[in-house]
């Protein structure tokens, strides 16, 4: 199994380079603005662009990967996502930050595009789950060891943003010289909204409000921590503890899901939400926030894929890739709207708005999902699918997410035991 991942190597060192960047500007983008003066509203209005930016560039890139192919795409969009990296120390206004974020979002859902399917046509039938957690250890490691960059970039006002486009740009280089070929990009082709629901009413609320919290965590963390008094090196650490809390229990709350009505796992996890966001708005001292943090991160993020397994213990196999991507859709919109909501609650309340809203977002999943145990019946245990941790990325992972779990029921049921 070690093998696959290794076949894959230079897609995974790319990938984990680009999100050490790319974790470390969002976070850095924030700061700044915070720093600034800007308003809460201005931040989320930057971060609305970016997510903005990642579902229409998910929707519109497979037709030009297609056509001038995965190497050069790749080079040009990662060329174009370092470039805008440094325009930010030409134009100090937050309007224009608008834009550059929006861009930031078209070329970084191109880069995921670009690996993911990459990374499916390479991973065979009996290793694409290692692929696959491969590909997620390198995407969320990058993502925390870029929160750490910030503590590299005192001294002068453009030093940070030259620090991020640095592992950007060195992304380019494993891609450009691998030998492997790309396949071609399947256009995605989602399930109506209507149909989405029909199929799954909790899994499609459940991905909305993971959006919606997510979005708004990434895009107002950094502000809610300066603006709780936190040093740089303490809001970095925070955002870390977070992302890393957020990998440590998707597994274990995956297999309860596996053992135990679907449904129930997620009235935990939504439960558990809704009391850490209300610890993390109404407490302030340090030594709370971290652990809390720590707790919702790995609340929050499970929150998305237990919803997706949840919506394909109701599909066949040939309704499930298009349901998991429009499950991605849904989210993104959902973490392109959740920010603006939340600068308003921070604006009306202080830092403490950002979790008092992800609490009633966190309070709305668990009343939904109480509703749903009562109104409807459970999917017999055996005809539950195996959970899987999945990236909310784009499209483009649900075919390798899919076949994924497929690998695992074959394995499951060629199991003696």
């Amino acid at each position: 199994m070690l093998h696959a991942a290794i076949s894959v190597r230079s897609l995974l060192v790319a990938i984990l380079l680009m999100m050490t960047g790319a974790g470390y500007l969002a976070t850095l983008i924030t700061l700044r603005l915070q720093d600034s003066g800007a308003g809460a509203l201005m931040i989320a209005l930057v971060t609305t662009a970016y997510f903005g930016g990642l579902t229409i560039g998910s929707l519109r890139a497979p037709r030009i990967i297609n056509r001038v192919g995965h190497i050069r795409a790749f080079s040009a969009f990662v060329s174009l996502f370092s470039a805008t990296a440094l325009i930010y120390t030409l134009v100090d206004e937050p309007v224009f930050w608008v834009l550059l974020r929006f861009i930031d979002g078209l070329s970084v859902a191109a880069v995921f595009i670009c690996l993911e399917s990459w990374l499916n046509e390479r991973a065979e039938d009996r290793t694409r789950g290692t692929v696959l957690s491969a590909y997620m250890i390198a995407l969320y490691l990058g993502q925390a060891a870029g929160q750490q960059l910030l503590n590299l970039s005192p001294g002068a006002p453009a030093l940070p943003f030259l620090i991020a486009s640095i592992p950007i740009s060195l992304a380019v280089i494993p891609i450009a010289l691998t030998r492997l070929t790309g396949p071609t990009v399947q256009e995605h082709l989602p399930i109506s909204l209507r149909r989405l629901y029909h199929v799954s009413p909790l899994g499609s609320v459940g991905a909305v409000a993971s959006g919606v919290m997510l979005g708004s965590f990434y895009g107002l963390g950094a502000a809610y921590g300066r603006r709780l008094g936190m040093s740089v090196s303490d809001t970095a650490a925070f955002m870390s503890v977070v992302i890393v809390g957020g990998v440590a229990l998707q597994w274990p709350l995956g297999l309860l899901s596996d053992r135990f009505d679907r449904r129930r796992v997620i009235v935990a996890t939504a439960a558990g939400c809704v009391v850490a966001t209300l610890l993390l708005g109404f407490f302030t001292e340090h030594a709370i926030v971290y652990p809390i943090g720590a707790l919702f991160g790995g609340l929050s993020f499970a929150l998305y894929p237990l919803s997706v397994a949840h919506t394909n213990d109701h599909l066949d196999a040939a309704g499930r890739l298009s349901a998991s991507g429009g499950l991605i859709l849904i989210y993104s919109v959902g973490a392109a709207c959740g920010p603006l909501v939340a600068g308003v609650a921070m604006e009306a309340v202080g830092p403490g708005g950002l979790f008092l809203w992800l609490a009633v977002c966190s309070l709305g999943v668990l009343g939904f999902a109480l509703w749903r145990q009562i109104t409807s019946e459970p999917v017999p245990a055996d005809q539950q699918q195996s959970y899987q941790i999945l990236p909310r990325t784009t499209p483009a992972t649900a075919k390798l997410d899919v076949a994924a779990a497929a690998e695992q029921l074959d394995e499951a049921g060629s199991d003696p035991a």
